[in-house]
C-alpha cells in the first residue's frame, strides 16, 4: 500500500487552510474568496473535525483564546458584517457546528436537505409524521407569519420563553439550520447581552436556491461536496467522511467510487503514524 508523510500533508494544508503566515486573510475581501475558494469552512475550529475555518484563517494554527480582544477576533466582526450582504451562507450545518458556505456551493447542499418543493406544506407534513418536534413547526411558523425576528422576539412569539423551553427552542433551532429552512440573516442589539441573531426562512431569504438545486441529484450533491471536502484536507479516512456530513456506508462509498471514476483519488493508502487508511487525492499521492 503507497503511503503519504504527515508533513506532506501538513504543508498541503497550511496552504488550503490559510493557516501559514504568507496564507492569512487580512480583510473581508480575503475572506469571501477563501470560502469561494473552499466551498464550505468553519467559523472556528472545532476538536476532532479536521476542516479549515475562518478563525485558523486568519489567526494562524492555534486555538481560540478566551481573551475577547485577541486581534483575531476580527473574523467575528467581519462575520456579523457580512451576514446581510449575502456573500455567503451561514448557519449551524455541520455537526451543529457554525458553518460558511459560498453561494455556489450551497445548492449542493440544499438538495441534500428535506427540502422538496413547498416548505411551507413540507413543515406540516413533517410535523404529523412525527419527523420534527413542536417547537420547530412553531418557530418556523411564526417566521412565516411575522418575517424576520431577533430571537428573543423569535422565542416569545413562538411561545418559548419558558425556562423549560431554553433546551427545546434551541434544539429546534438547530435542526431547522441543519435542514437549510432558517438561517442568520443580522446582527441586533436586542436582549441583555445587546447581541441576538435575527432569523430568516432560507426559502425566502434565498428564492433562487429551490430552483438552483432541483436538477441535482442526491448523488452528484455528495460527489461534489466530497470533492471540496478532499480539496481543502487532502485526504481523509471514511470514517472522517461519513461523521462529517452524517452519510450512511453506501452514500459514502458511491461518493467515493465516484470520484475515484474520475482519477481524482486512487485506492486507499497508508498515513504515517495511523493505522486507518486514508482516501487521499492524486496529486499528493504521487
Amino acid at each position: 500500500m503507497k503511503t503519504i508523510s504527515t508533513e506532506l500533508l501538513a504543508e498541503y494544508r497550511q496552504k488550503t487552510f490559510r493557516t501559514s503566515a504568507s496564507y492569512r486573510l487580512c480583510n473581508q475581501k480575503e475572506a469571501i474568496h477563501f470560502v469561494n475558494e473552499r466551498g464550505f469552512v468553519l467559523f472556528w475550529p472545532s476538536k476532532g473535525i479536521t476542516m479549515p475555518s475562518l478563525w485558523n484563517a486568519v489567526a494562524g494554527d492555534r486555538p481560540v483564546p478566551d481573551d475577547h480582544d485577541d486581534p483575531a477576533h476580527v473574523s467575528w466582526s467581519w462575520k456579523d458584517e457580512l451576514l446581510d450582504k449575502r456573500v455567503w451562507y451561514y448557519g449551524r450545518i455541520l455537526h451543529k457546528r457554525n458553518t460558511i458556505i459560498s453561494l455556489q456551493t450551497i445548492p449542493y447542499f440544499y438538495a441534500l436537505s428535506p427540502n422538496y418543493g413547498d416548505p411551507e406544506a413540507e413543515i406540516n407534513d413533517q410535523y404529523y409524521q412525527g419527523l420534527i418536534p413542536m417547537e420547530a413547526k412553531n418557530i418556523f411558523e411564526t417566521l412565516l407569519d411575522k418575517g424576520p425576528l431577533d430571537s428573543i422576539t423569535l422565542r416569545r412569539e413562538a411561545h418559548l420563553t419558558g425556562s423549560n423551553s431554553n433546551a427545546p427552542f434551541t434544539r429546534a433551532l438547530d435542526m431547522l439550520q441543519r435542514d437549510l429552512r432558517v438561517l442568520p440573516v443580522a446582527v441586533s442589539d436586542a436582549g441583555a447581552w445587546h447581541y441576538a441573531f435575527v432569523y430568516d426562512l432560507t426559502h425566502r431569504y434565498h428564492p433562487e436556491l429551490p430552483e438552483q438545486s432541483r436538477f441535482i441529484t442526491e448523488n452528484q450533491a455528495r460527489t461534489h461536496l466530497l470533492e471540496c471536502y478532499l480539496r481543502s484536507v487532502g485526504a481523509a479516512t471514511k470514517k472522517q467522511i461519513r461523521s462529517l456530513f452524517g452519510w450512511t456506508e453506501d452514500q459514502a462509498e458511491k461518493a467515493i467510487s465516484k470520484l475515484q471514476q474520475t482519477e481524482f483519488i486512487g485506492q486507499p493508502i497508508q498515513l504515517e503514524s495511523s493505522k486507518n487508511p486514508v482516501y487521499c487525492l492524486n496529486e499528493l499521492a504521487g
